[in-house]
């Protein structure tokens, strides 16, 4: 419903704009008729009713336009060009009327369509999902169907060329799937059983069975196209401070043209009043700002960077300090079972079984790692009763009437278990890998070890970081001392806080709010909420398909690529650099034509037309940072195609987090 509503509007206001574009030309057919009669014609009279024709016909729209703000109780700088248009016709100059009004008008109709570039670009993201999809029925028949009827749980075929229909996960098939619109991923990613989907991808080679599990505008392009739209409609201070010297503006420049018009007097003063009327329009300052931050949000939309408030987006380059945390973040969050130790008289299996038994209701990576490991054993699970999840501490429930723990030794000896065995040589656990303790009936019965491995390009981001002036870089971590060292040392962090609970993350930002920092804080936007909503600026990383990341988090990278971060703050920058630079063009360009008209070395016609190329300017200005990031894009291709280095199977991995970070 949200997505008709949107496509009316912009089929609305395009419409409009549509109508007023018609009746320009036909204003402006007339007003030339005007010249070509005085000219071929050399009839004053003819050439006076084309031009009085034409000049009413395109100045309406403006005197209305800039009668409703007046009776509405606002003053707006619109009023300008209206009282120039009727100024003109009082002394007869019918041509001069209907060329001001003529540029003017195409001057609002870009300035239109610039404010509805980034609904338009909403628009072609609704493009991308289709209207019709084929649920499978329970009985094997295969029924076409509205996509906006699909309902979580259903069964839909997506065929080769199709676009995915809603979010979902794959249930039968393969296939190769371009997600590029919603991760900002360069190449097509593979799709098998147990895969998440996204709506408005495309599936290019496989058929694919999907479980639907979001539809709608609860899928993860329903929720793009609603943060886009909200940062659109958002105002950064400086948009908000000129709308405040609307006020004084449109008197003092009504002040300025009658000085001109007391002084020099007679149709001459008129003429210099009313150019500038013309010239003192501040169409090239109102769209300084809004055409450069939509140009920003396409950008960073093209790359997987949603931006909640385009505040944010103006703010970021003011950064300071950085909170990484480490699962999932600086780590790829795959964790893989790599080491156990039964105690003395315990099979390997049973501490499998029961490990991976009451872990199996978790959703954290160390969960998976077990339960991939036991089914590669073949292992049955338990029933587990009374299942219980600490956050940073580890899990418990009941199998056959004895309460098992699996989590932080720290955990287990506060619940009473007797963890004397890991001091003992032969059972101590390793440094540099992860160990989750497992405790039955009261009594320690091993350990299993973990590793993880650190982004390829997590250094050179935090490189990349620093060279941007980002000089605190902080990882914190719910795993022991050990492991964070390793992965803080190849990071290059400055400090590194170990062995934490989500409430000290939150006691760590606020420590760098009040020592001054700009603080981010980059995590999975699962287990990292409360600290993501805490900080500045909230990242959440791998968003697509999390609804905890985009609602706790200001921004949201689709993928987990860590070079996004250092790209924000410089399309950031680049953006600020922009709306100055058109800031400076606007004031300028209004500033010596205001003193050019004063002289009468500025005609009123060509004071329209140059005010129309003054608009245009500040919006191709604002349109280079669309291709902003391509440098970005063309590394990310070239890493692709590199072939892919094997590490060696006694290189040392770097160790992941055991519990919850």
């Amino acid at each position: 419903m949200a997505h008709d509503h949107l496509k009316q509007s912009i089929e609305a206001q395009t419409g409009r704009s549509s109508v007023l574009l018609i009746a320009t030309l036909m204003g402006g057919l007339l007003v030339f008729n005007s010249f070509v009669a005085e000219y071929v014609f050399k009839e004053e009279e003819y050439s006076a009713a084309f031009a009085l024709l034409g000049a009413v016909l395109l100045g309406a729209p403006l005197v209305v336009h800039a009668l409703k703000h007046l009776l509405g109780g606002h003053l707006h700088m619109d009023e300008l060009v209206a009282i120039a248009v009727l100024a003109a016709i009082a002394i007869g100059d019918y041509q001069e009327a209907g060329v001001i009004a003529f540029f003017m008008i195409i001057s609002t109709l870009v300035e239109t369509r610039t404010a509805l570039g980034a609904r338009a670009s909403i628009q072609s993201l609704i493009k991308l999902t289709p209207t019709r999809a084929h649920v499978v029925e329970p009985d094997g028949r295969e029924v076409e169907v509205e996509a906006a009827s699909l309902r979580p749980g259903q069964i839909i075929r997506v065929r080769p060329g199709d676009n995915i229909a809603a979010d979902g996960v794959v249930v039968a098939g393969e296939s190769t799937v371009n997600q590029a619109n919603i991760t900002g991923e360069s190449f097509p990613v593979d799709k098998s059983e147990g895969a998440e989907v996204f709506n408005g991808t495309v599936n290019l080679s496989g058929t694919m069975d999907i479980r639907v599990t979001k539809a709608g505008s609860e899928t993860t392009l329903g929720r793009v196209q609603s943060l886009i739209l909200q940062a659109e409609r958002t105002r950064i201070p400086l948009m908000r401070l000129i709308d405040q010297y609307a006020a004084w503006y449109t008197p003092t420049i009504l002040m300025l043209a009658g000085l001109v018009l007391f002084f020099k007097g007679g149709r001459e003063g008129m003429e210099r009043g009313i150019s500038m009327l013309v010239v003192a329009c501040p169409c090239a300052l109102v769209l300084a700002t809004p055409t450069a931050m939509v140009a920003a949000l396409s950008c960073a939309a093209r790359l997987g960077i949603l931006v909640k408030n385009v505040v944010t987006l103006e703010a970021v380059r003011n950064l300071t300090a950085v909170m990484f945390d480490k699962t999932g973040t600086l780590t790829t969050g795959e964790l893989s079972v790599t080491q156990m130790k039964p105690a003395p008289g315990v099979d390997p299996t049973d501490l499998l079984r029961a490990a991976a038994s009451v872990e199996e209701f978790s959703r954290h990576p160390t969960a998976k790692a077990l339960l991939a490991v036991a089914r590669r054993a073949r292992l049955r699970l338990q029933n587990v009763e009374k299942f219980e999840e600490v956050s940073g501490r580890g899990v418990s429930g009941v199998i056959d009437g004895q309460e098992i723990l699996v989590g932080r030794r720290s955990w287990l000896a506060e619940r009473g278990v007797d963890m004397s065995l890991l001091d003992q040589p032969e059972f101590r656990e390793p440094d540099g890998i992860s160990v989750l303790c497992v405790a039955r009936g009261g009594r320690l019965i091993g350990w299993v070890g973990m590793e993880d491995r650190t982004r390829e390009e997590a250094r050179t981001a935090i490189d990349a970081l620093r060279q941007l002036g980002v000089r605190t870089v902080i990882m914190v971590t719910g795993d022991k001392w050990s492991v964070a060292k390793r992965v803080a040392g190849e990071m290059g962090c400055t400090d590194v806080h170990a062995e934490v609970l989500p409430a000290r993350k939150l006691e760590i930002v606020d420590e760098l709010k009040a020592r001054g920092h700009r603080v981010a804080v980059i995590g999975d936007g699962v287990n990292d909420a409360p600290a993501l909503a805490a900080g500045d600026f909230g990242v959440a990383m791998g968003a697509a398909g999390s609804d905890v990341a985009i609602h706790s988090a200001s921004i949201a990278l689709m993928n987990n690529d860590l070079r996004r971060i250092p790209f924000l703050i410089k399309l950031s920058r680049a953006t600020a650099r922009v709306i100055w630079q058109n800031l400076l063009f606007g004031v300028a360009f209004i500033v010596v034509l205001l003193i050019l008209g004063a002289l009468g070395y500025l005609p009123a016609m060509m004071a329209a037309f140059l005010h129309m190329v003054a608009s245009a300017v500040v919006i191709f200005n604002s349109a280079r940072l669309v291709r902003f990031g391509e440098d970005l894009e063309a590394e990310e291709v070239r890493q692709a195609a590199r072939p892919v280095r094997r590490v060696p199977p006694h290189a040392p991995a770097p160790a992941a987090a055991a519990v919850p970070a």
